[in-house]
């Protein structure tokens, strides 16, 4: 009997039945499973690691006056924090104050209670530390994010610079906070590039990566700046960009957001008003049948009517105010974008004096990534190029055993395995000099 039950349910619609209600999925196949571990391996791979918090954060509190010194590798003391850090904790500050002093910080999880060492404080985002001194270093150097840079992509086999332009964009919905703004339930930050042609462009995941500062000895920005080649930057390429964030770059991001949130919404509101209902149909129930007991001389001593109509009429209220709550959350609505800066792409054909043409360059790291990739193959590994995405890493090599992905990135033109910790980049602190300064976005 329960083989001939078996035989006749269809398990594919069985399975679809099942995730259609599911308002979260548990239940996973293998495919499903690999796909997300490779996503949640590239997303690690992305994230913001500890080495860059701690680069920012020692480099900003030093030039805000402050000093941390190492005691254990990875493990500093603060003696004394600053009276402006802690001025700008009790303006901003929502949680904890900031301490006089730190006896240790250390930016790794595993790191802050090591055995036999003292307890560190982990500094990460939301520590009111952090904070703090992110806010400050905001307030004194943001105009710099606007007064742009340039940056060299030494890798790049054009001939043409371009313009960056990295922006901020914001989706609220109609549900608000205690300060009675509305919500915002997604922030990201967006890449857009323009060309000398007029193309406009959408880049991913941070495309910094590949740059790097302008050495001494290169031509100077004002140099750069009067080449024919730059002619085309002008004022009106920050509009350019708005207006191709607006049309492209918006929707999309709208679009990713609006599809997860009406999904969810949309589940969650019949699983509310499924438990919702029952309870007060239960309680309505429960209420007549206490009433008839009580005009039949039965009363009860644990309830009566007048307490079980008290609890159908709030489940009731209840559920009104969940469904509003819903509604107001299922108003979703994008932001303006907000262009933050930009930064001039200077590349390797526009500077002088370099021992091998960009092209040159380009071939031999493309056939360094091609032996790198046999060998992968050889060895039974599953490797992809990634080197024109921009991802931080150029390749990506796959153990069809385990399903791991490693991460790859060239080193003196040849990719080499690399860890998470080894991308650490010089500090992000802007500078001060005119290097920096002297070329305003304002003025494109």
């Amino acid at each position: 009997m329960n083989r001939i039950i078996i035989d006749t349910i269809d398990r594919s619609q069985l399975q679809e039945l099942l995730e259609e209600h599911a308002l979260v999925h548990e239940a996973m196949d293998t495919s499903r499973v690999r796909r997300i571990r490779g996503d949640m391996e590239r997303a690690e791979a992305r994230r913001l690691q500890p080495h860059y918090i701690e680069s920012f954060f020692l480099e900003a509190f030093k030039r805000l006056g402050g000093i941390a010194k190492q005691r254990e590798p990875r493990r500093y003391e603060i003696t004394h924090v600053l009276a402006p850090v802690r001025n700008r904790d009790r303006l901003i500050g929502i949680g904890e104050p900031i301490l006089p002093r730190y006896e240790r910080i250390t930016f790794e999880k595993p790191l802050v209670a090591p055995q036999g060492q003292p307890l560190a404080a982990f500094v990460c985002p939301g520590h009111p530390l952090l904070d703090a001194v992110i806010d400050l270093t905001l307030e004194r150097h943001r105009d710099l994010l606007k007064r742009g840079t340039v940056l060299v992509h030494e890798r790049d086999e054009g001939t043409q610079p371009r313009v960056l332009f990295y922006l901020e964009h914001a989706i609220q919905d109609a549900s608000l906070t205690r300060s009675g703004e509305r919500r915002t339930i997604s922030r990201q930050m967006h890449y857009v590039e323009l060309c000398a042609d007029g193309t406009l462009r959408q880049v991913h995941y941070a495309p910094y990566l590949d740059f790097r500062p302008l050495k001494e000895e290169k031509p100077s920005i004002e140099t750069l700046r009067d080449r024919p080649d730059c002619v085309w930057i002008s004022r009106d390429l920050e509009q350019q960009a708005l207006r191709h964030a607006v049309t492209h770059v918006v929707p999309g991001h709208l679009a990713e957001v609006r599809e997860k949130k009406l999904a969810l919404i949309t589940k969650t509101e019949a699983a509310v008003k499924e438990r919702l209902t029952k309870e007060i149909t239960y309680w309505d129930h429960r209420a007549e049948q206490l009433k008839l007991e009580e005009q039949a001389g039965k009363s009860n001593a644990r309830l009566n009517s007048q307490e079980a109509r008290k609890r159908a009429d709030l489940l009731q209220a209840r559920l009104q105010k969940r469904l509003e709550e819903l509604k107001l959350e299922g108003q979703i609505s994008p932001l303006p974008p907000v262009i933050l800066g930009g930064l001039l792409v200077a590349i390797q054909g526009l500077q002088p004096r370099i021992a091998a043409s960009p092209a040159d360059t380009q071939a031999s790291a493309a056939k360094a990534r091609a032996a790198v990739m046999e060998n992968e193959r050889r060895l039974g590994f599953e490797p992809v190029d990634r080197e024109t995405e921009r991802l931080g890493y150029d390749i990506e090599s796959r153990d069809p055993a385990t399903g791991k992905l490693r991460f790859m990135r060239s080193r003196g033109g040849f990719p080499v395995p690399t860890p998470l910790r080894s991308l650490k980049t010089k500090s992000c602190i802007p500078s001060t000099s005119p290097k920096i300064s002297s070329w305003p976005l304002s003025s494109f």
